[in-house]
């Protein structure tokens, strides 16, 4: 059995690459009503960790860009 990682613990990597396979099953189709809406909305908490870390990283740069700038 593979021990799952909680959400928050996800790399950017890690949740790119899950959201990937979430759009791909969607584009897919064939899904039931009921798992359309629960793979969209595991997509919607994905694409929201891949934002954060991107927000993360863009505040770090900022931050050395300050810094250098000094």
């Amino acid at each position: 059995m593979v021990d799952e990682k909680p959400d928050e613990r996800l790399s950017y990597e890690q949740a790119r690459a899950e959201l990937a396979q979430v759009v791909e099953k969607l584009e897919a189709g064939g899904t039931s009503l009921e798992e359309s809406l629960a793979l969209w909305e595991r997509g919607e908490k994905l694409a929201a960790i891949c934002q954060r870390w991107l927000d993360g990283a863009r505040a770090r740069i900022d931050a050395a860009r300050q810094s250098a700038a000094s």
